[in-house]
């Protein structure tokens, strides 16, 4: 099989993502089934999120190991029954293509990977159930399989169009196949997920938005109170009164045996995982019980507990209880996470291969309390998982979210220096933005490859000048490289200079011989001078 590019599952993750974004609130309605708790596609739109935000974040050259970062994004961070079970697909998936060797056809082990990962779903799950996502992507793997045996010269994108048409065919399906779903009117919500996910690689395969062969679901009608509707939102009588999630470190000899102990304690058993780390989820009415038996496989971690009658009520009371306004602000180095603090953010700490995934940033926004929420992403990728998080938050807890363009560290200084909570939510958040984006940005930092940059040719070690995200110097010397991006920054006028020192200038001698440089060729400028503990970057500079 070929190399698979990385830019094809990016491409994926970034269009997976938009496209559960925006069928989100559809495939929520259609959840009634195990639980009629209205989330799984909120749950497989943070799972698949977490996923492309890890991909995001290697920067690596093996293809191999790129695709691991993505599996083990959707592991480390599934939600929900239908989010762990996705995980658990695309872990199986992504194993068969990593496996593949040279000689084999690319469409064959594309169409063997989607039998694997809907084997492994099913092998997951306690007591699968037809009529679920499980039995839609089994269709499609067989519907993919069909064709590459039919047709040897099919393509990828023969065999991912025709598995998307299939599973279409079977999500309609879903009603006849699970009476919950026929007295409610509706076909399967994870079954639509997974039509949308698949739709979402024939796109990122072809360019092309695929043309249903069968109508797509709309919302559903009503949904009957028995079954978990407007009033009330019942759930099943006698069925387990609360979901235990947790992240599981045990050897893989252990899980067999943490299955048999949680079988009998409740229903949508689902563990998934390998080599070490394991994603376990139950409903169950005795937590402890769930809790212990992760205990005695090994150490259970990030356990998350919700009682299922109350999570409405839980919702409805975070809504009446929610006030002011708060901001939130990615911080790229510990010195930067004060300032923030100081200024009165709430931070989230990290760094180039530590960015804050959607989860992340919807449990902060979640956590603060407030009805109104800024958020500065200071760096690109972080800005489109913060979008994504605000999304979620506007659409189901009603929480108001403005999400400033910052692009870099500094220009998040910049924004936060003039937030004024007193002020109305529109007008802070025009005047931090227009702050931001008038702040014109820089950084010097060391190359680590070889590379051609739009200033020319750099080698390991080199000098790298970066004028508002792009190389514009290449030199040996950082204090040069510096004073060079420097001059072309405070070229376009300004009255105030900004220098953050990275961990690289611990003693912050760049910085000042950087300051010293600006007294002697522009004295009328004003310059603050910050320890801000960045990676990657010895120096970060502004010009307001």
């Amino acid at each position: 099989m070929a190399e698979v590019k990385l830019d094809l599952f990016r491409r994926f993750g970034d269009l997976a993502t938009d496209a559960l974004a925006s069928h989100r609130e559809e495939i929520d309605a259609l959840n009634v089934f195990p639980v009629p708790d209205s989330d799984t596609g909120t749950n497989l739109y943070l799972t698949i999120a977490a996923a492309r935000d890890r991909l995001r974040e290697f920067t690596g050259t093996d293809w191999r190991e790129g695709l691991r970062a993505f599996s083990r994004g959707a592991l480390l961070d599934a939600r929900g029954n239908s989010g762990v079970i996705l995980a658990e697909m695309i872990g199986a998936l992504l194993r068969r293509l990593i496996q593949a060797t040279e000689e084999e056809r690319t469409a064959t082990v594309f169409a063997d990977a989607l039998r694997k990962a809907a084997n492994a779903a099913y092998a997951a799950v306690g007591e699968p159930q037809e009529g679920t996502m499980l039995s839609v992507l089994r269709a499609a793997a067989e519907a993919a399989e069909a064709c590459v045996e039919i047709d040897e010269a099919a393509r990828t994108r023969d065999v991912m169009s025709v598995a998307a048409s299939a599973a279409r065919a079977a999500l309609a399906r879903t009603q006849e196949q699970l009476p919950m779903l026929a007295a409610a009117g509706v076909v399967d919500a994870g079954g639509r997920g997974i039509c949308v996910l698949l739709d979402a690689f024939e796109t990122a395969l072809t360019g092309r938005r695929p043309s249903p062969q069968e109508p797509t679901p709309h919302i559903p009608i009503p949904i009957p109170a028995a079954l978990g509707g407007a009033d009330g939102h019942a759930l099943e009588p006698g069925g387990p009164a609360y979901e235990v999630m947790y992240l599981l470190d045990a050897e893989d000899a252990a899980i067999a045996d943490l299955r048999k102990r949680l079988q009998p304690l409740g229903d949508s058993l689902v563990v998934v995982g390998g080599e070490g780390i394991w994603n376990v989820h139950v409903h169950v009415d005795d937590v402890g019980a769930a809790i212990e038996a992760g205990i005695n496989a090994g150490r259970p971690h990030r356990i998350h507990v919700t009682h299922f009658a109350e999570q409405i009520a839980g919702q409805a009371h975070r809504h009446a209880t929610r006030g002011g306004r708060a901001v939130i602000a990615f911080a790229a180095g510990p010195g930067l996470a004060e300032l923030f603090r100081g200024a009165g953010a709430i931070v989230i700490e990290g760094g180039p291969h530590r960015r804050p995934t959607t989860s992340e940033l919807l449990e902060a926004i979640t956590a603060s309390g407030a009805d109104e929420v800024i958020v500065l992403p200071n760096d690109f990728p972080t800005r489109q998982s913060a979008e994504a998080a605000a999304r979620t938050a506007e659409d189901d807890l009603d929480i108001n979210v403005a999400v400033i363009p910052t692009r870099s560290q500094v220009q998040g200084l910049a924004a936060i220096a003039v937030h004024e909570p007193g002020r109305k939510f529109d007008k802070d958040v025009l005047e931090m933005t227009a702050t931001a984006r008038h702040a014109r940005h820089g950084a010097v930092t060391i190359s680590n490859t070889r590379a051609i940059t739009m200033a020319g040719p750099c080698m390991p070690g080199d000098a790298l000048g970066v004028l508002d995200g792009d190389f514009v110097k290449v030199g040996q010397d950082l204090e040069r490289c510096a004073t060079y991006v420097l001059a072309r920054l405070i070229g376009g006028g300004g009255e105030l200079v900004t220098l953050v020192s990275g961990l690289e200038d611990p003693t912050g001698e760049l910085a000042g011989a950087v300051a010293a440089w600006l007294a002697a060729n522009h004295p009328a400028v004003d310059v603050m001078v910050y320890d801000g503990g960045q990676e990657r970057y010895p120096l970060l500079m502004s010009v307001e």
